[in-house]
């Protein structure tokens, strides 16, 4: 067979992932936070973005959110630059092999700098949602340095001030003495590398115990439970210390029968000594842990305005309202830019900033487009409460607001909207459908919260099993299996009914 070489031509279609259309993917799904933090770090590498300390808003009173806050967005180019999309790179005419010339003054003239970057509030509703200033500056005691101003009190030698530091800097956040590469008694490896006697770091340790919060490096839950037994003054903290000690596992699943029965004392001793359980405190050391409470910031609000009309709000507060700076168009417009590198240099930042503007800009109208579409879907989960959710899955909202799935999955992942009903994330609106024996579907998390309503109005000393549940839905219209009542009581923390039961 003879080899011969051949031209063809063919004709195909394929999606280029341009640097431009991969920072706009990228800043959709973001989070409120790492957005914020993106924009700092351009600010720091683009020296011609800035942030005006009172970005004037013009004339957005009578525009449609999403066309009000970024003129920047659909100003027309410099001269010799083909004005795209933002998923879509700008293609540039030039004269030669050179660089491309851009018509600076022109562009400049026409180049709204004061607008800000994001969509502007329809309807201008303030909230006072936010958390406090001072809720934001307070620092939170460190367990080490709590429980280390109260060694300095005590009357320590200093091989037991030695041992004392070790075993302070080894608590975890729950407060218990514990390393990780060691198992067994982490004791007798801080005894070691104190150098000194087994005996003076068990008396060290158990002066730490009893500081507070008592029960602070101990080596297991067992030993936190009994030192806090100890210090009780309660007729009954004996017997309680002696279920501790020999039926822990009893004790968790509240077997207490058992435990009188092997014990040979009164159910209602038991009972008695169980009732001191809520003093004690498995993790003493988290309430000094460095884990600050996080606040949501919503990054879209939700307001009634009538009897059936409800309001979409972008929350602008905290976001950069970024523009070209004015040093450097002061530069541009007066020739102060010479050609070579330098000139190359700021068309590309220049370029740069342009598409961060617009990719944020369609970041905040997608999020607008996407909350809105989900408010025609869920009014009545608005309206009455988590009850009456509808099943909503992501195509219904990228069908109705002519976008992809995945854009409205970027767009719902870590967004927050405040409701009448609460903070939620996006992706909360979306749930699988539950057929009824009668009526619509039902959505799983009013299932869910079905469930949970279920649980919170039963007999504490004759809980539900989950085949009780399945019936009492049953009777409420919604048929599932007991498998998902487990599956839906498991996701909720709910513990089973043995767990449930309660003696007093």
């Amino acid at each position: 067979m003879a080899m011969e070489l051949k031209q063809s031509l063919k004709l195909s279609q394929q999606l280029v992932m341009t640097p431009q259309l991969q920072q706009a993917i990228k800043l959709l799904q973001l989070s409120r936070m790492e957005l914020l933090e993106q924009v700092r770090e351009e600010m720091d590498q683009n020296p011609l973005l800035e942030q005006p300390e009172e970005a004037p808003f013009g004339d957005t009173a009578d525009k449609e959110p999403g066309e009000a806050s970024m003129e920047a967005a659909n100003t027309e180019m410099p001269a010799g630059v083909e004005a795209r999309t933002p998923d879509a790179a700008p293609e540039f005419k030039a004269d030669g092999d050179g660089p491309p010339e851009i018509d600076w003054e022109a562009y400049l003239n026409s180049y709204q700098f004061n607008e800000p970057t994001t969509a502007s509030n329809k309807g201008n509703v303030a909230t006072e949602d936010m958390p406090s200033f001072e809720a934001n500056l307070v620092e939170k005691e460190d367990l080490a340095d709590h429980l280390q101003e109260q060694l300095g009190t005590l009357r320590l030698n200093e091989a037991e001030r030695r041992v004392g530091m070790l075993i302070l800097g080894n608590l975890d956040h729950d407060g218990y003495l514990k390393l990780e590469d060691v198992e067994g008694d982490p004791l007798i490896r801080l005894a070691n590398e104190a150098d000194v006697p087994m005996s003076v770091a068990e008396r060290t340790l158990r002066r730490i115990q009893n500081l507070d919060p008592k029960g602070c490096a101990a080596r297991d839950l067992q030993e936190c439970l009994l030192i806090q037994v100890s210090a009780l003054k309660d007729k009954s903290a004996a017997l309680l210390g002696l279920i501790i000690k020999r039926h822990m596992k009893y004790l968790e699943s509240k077997n207490l029968p058992a435990i009188a029965k092997d014990l040979k004392v009164p159910l209602e001793d038991v009972v008695e000594a169980s009732k001191l359980l809520p003093k004690l405190d498995p993790k003493p050391g988290r309430n000094f842990s460095g884990d600050d409470a996080q606040y949501i910031t919503p990054d879209v609000f939700v307001y009634k305005m009538g009897e059936d009309e409800y309001t979409v709000v972008l929350n602008d507060d905290g976001l950069s309202k970024l523009r070209i700076s004015g040093m450097y168009r002061s530069a541009l417009k007066s020739g102060g830019v010479g050609p070579g590198q330098t000139k190359e240099f700021i068309q590309e930042k220049l370029r740069s900033a342009q598409w961060l503007i617009r990719s944020i800009h369609q970041r905040q109208r997608t999020i607008y487009k996407v909350t809105e579409s989900i408010v025609k879907f869920q009014k009545d989960f608005l309206d009455q409460g988590i009850a009456h959710l509808k099943p909503l899955i992501l195509r219904d909202v990228a069908e109705d607001i002519g976008m992809h799935e995945s854009t409205v999955s970027r767009v719902t992942t870590n967004k927050y909207v405040h409701t009448p009903q609460g903070i939620f994330e996006l992706k909360y609106f979306f749930n699988s459908s539950i057929a009824r024996v009668s009526g619509e579907d039902t959505a799983s998390e009013a299932v869910k919260h079905h469930i949970k309503q279920l649980v919170s109005q039963e007999d504490p000393r004759n809980p539900y099993s989950d085949q009780k549940i399945v019936e009492l839905l049953k009777a409420q219209g919604t048929e599932i299996a007991r498998r998902t009542v487990a599956k839906y009581r498991e996701v909720l923390g709910i513990l089973p009914s043995s767990k449930r039961k309660r003696y007093f």
